[in-house]
């Protein structure tokens, strides 16, 4: 059975762990996690179960299936404590949607072509900017690893359904009298990294999203990523 107002062919799961967005807020945000669970099925029974207390709008399976919990103008119980642009009960203000994914192996073609049709949607129904399709470790660093180093950030990227990261080529033009550590917190909170966390836990949540292969202590290079037309030429 499909839920009549679910904007692609998703199969309806009614789960109880919802409630109406607060202060009126509408979705403003897309918040995109992994399962860390060995099935789809046994997600779905656990964001359907009462006594977890836990939900998300979508699951989107390893093999493109497309199942709904929560109507997208309700509030589902999947961002938790966290921040984002300076913003809290992120709840109330972003859709969810869950990736049947462990968290240690790519994301499957089916999988990522399922999520992109359903982003293409959710997007335009919702006036939602690319740069506001973001990770659970992004509104959560330091609690939350979602949806892990596999995920294809660039892949999102190159469709405009998430933050452009252009090619950086040239020299740094880094200000030597500048901390990089103060240059990296300074441009993180700039694109919405407002969380009060530690400079290692921000830099490992950066790198979770731009540059997962990355190693040792900060380096300029962490911060090309970000885009700062005053650091690079």
């Amino acid at each position: 059975m499909c839920d009549p107002v679910a904007p692609v062919q998703a199969s309806w799961c009614a789960s109880p762990n919802f409630g109406p967005r607060r202060g009126g807020l509408r979705p403003s945000v897309v918040v995109l996690h992994y399962t860390a669970m060995q099935s789809a099925e046994a997600a779905l029974e656990r964001l359907c179960d009462p006594a977890a207390e836990v939900s998300a709008h979508y699951l989107i399976g390893r093999d493109g299936g497309l199942w709904q919990m929560v109507r997208e103008d309700q509030r589902a119980w999947h961002a938790g404590v966290g921040e984002w642009c300076g913003l809290e009960d992120i709840n109330s203000r972003s859709i969810g949607i869950e990736l049947d994914n462990r968290g240690d192996h790519p994301f499957s073609e089916p999988q990522m072509a399922q999520l992109e049709r359903l982003l293409a949607q959710i997007l335009q129904r919702w006036s939602i900017a690319p740069e506001a399709v973001i990770g659970h470790s992004d509104m959560a660093p330091g609690r939350k690893m979602d949806p892990g180093p596999r995920f294809d950030w660039q892949r999102l990227s190159r469709l405009g359904q998430a933050r452009a990261t252009p090619p950086v080529s040239g020299r740094c033009l880094c200000d030597p009298d500048v901390p990089l550590g103060a240059l990296l917190r300074t441009y993180a909170r700039d694109l919405g990294y407002t969380s009060d966390v530690d400079d290692e836990t921000l830099l490992t949540t950066l790198r979770l999203r731009y540059r997962p292969w990355a190693k040792g202590p900060l380096v300029a290079e962490d911060l090309a990523p970000l885009a700062q037309a005053d650091l690079w030429f």
